[in-house]
């Protein structure tokens, strides 16, 4: 989760200065907050979030407290895949991810109906995704989302226009989505090369095998 710091800073003849941070790690932020009230002119210091919303340092420090209990560090695959004969979609996605000092990894696919080309299903996917990670418990915290469809990840980051009706009704509910579960997301295109186990996640969900799975990672797997 990253923060901006606010400091209201005491400065000779006691005039106040509020100062503001770039974002940073809440961690590092919590830490600078510890040496700006060492100098005893911190009169005020709060940490803003991407979203706008205000935390104490008591309230900050309870919140990474409890989100160690809870998925963090998540980096999340999607893709999809697409049939002109059955206009049958497939969505694969792969979420790896921390929670109580463990590493995680879910593998889930879906069989998708209804759909009209190759980039709806890609879209399809990442609201699959997006289903989830909400099912995993993911919130309010960075979430690094990788695939290789660029034209759905850069028209989420606001790279690219999008004139479709259709594309934009899938890009309104994944974002809305996102804003609800307060995810920062960070967008990172990959080759397909790259993408092998979400890729073949969605070639199992248009052949009809359906898989989910979830499993503890060891330091070597």
């Amino acid at each position: 989760m990253d923060v901006r710091i606010q400091w209201t800073y005491i400065a000779p003849k006691k005039r106040e200065v509020v100062l503001t941070s770039d974002f940073i790690r809440a961690e590092e932020a919590l830490a600078l907050a510890e040496d700006f009230e060492k100098t005893g002119r911190a009169k005020a210091i709060h940490f803003i979030d991407h979203h706008g919303g205000i935390w104490s340092k008591k309230e900050l420090n309870k919140l990474l407290k409890e989100m160690e209990s809870e998925p963090h560090d998540v980096i999340a695959y999607f893709d999809g895949g697409f049939d002109h004969a059955t206009a049958k979609g497939g969505a694969g996605v792969v979420v790896y991810y921390k929670q109580n000092n463990e590493q995680y990894r879910l593998r889930a696919n879906l069989q998708l109906d209804e759909l009209k080309s190759n980039n709806e299903a890609e879209y399809a996917a990442f609201w699959f995704l997006m289903q989830m990670l909400e099912e995993l418990g993911v919130h309010h915290l960075p979430v690094t989302f990788r695939g290789d469809s660029h034209v759905v990840l850069k028209q989420l980051s606001g790279d690219w226009p999008c004139f479709e009706d259709d594309y934009n009704a899938w890009l309104d509910r994944i974002e809305e989505k996102m804003s609800e579960l307060g995810i920062e997301p960070i967008y990172e295109p990959i080759s397909r090369k790259q993408n092998k186990e979400a890729d073949q996640l969605a070639r199992q969900a248009l052949a009809g095998q359906m898989i989910t799975s979830m499993m503890e990672l060891t330091e070597k797997g």
